[in-house]
């Protein structure tokens, strides 16, 4: 079992990304790559302002409805 477990923990995980705002995944994953070979100075800079700029996305009150309602979220595409 050790290859099917690890294909069904990987469709696991890849489900569990699917299901968060594609906003904060792309962003997440842009942060990712913009930090190889900077300093950690720069990485929060840029960290910083790519989250301001997401904060302006509809996905935060989408998310914080859900929360309150207890129900999933639905994002809208990228």
């Amino acid at each position: 079992g050790g290859k099917k477990e690890l294909y069904q923990e990987g469709l696991k995980l890849a489900q569990l990304i699917a299901s968060k705002s594609p906003v904060a995944v792309q962003g997440t994953k842009n942060i990712l790559d913009a930090a190889w070979g900077r300093t950690v100075e720069d990485n929060l800079n840029y960290t910083a302002v790519w989250n301001a700029g997401m904060l302006q996305t509809a996905d935060i009150p989408t998310a914080l409805g859900a929360a309150k309602s207890k129900q999933a979220p639905l994002f809208s595409k990228l």
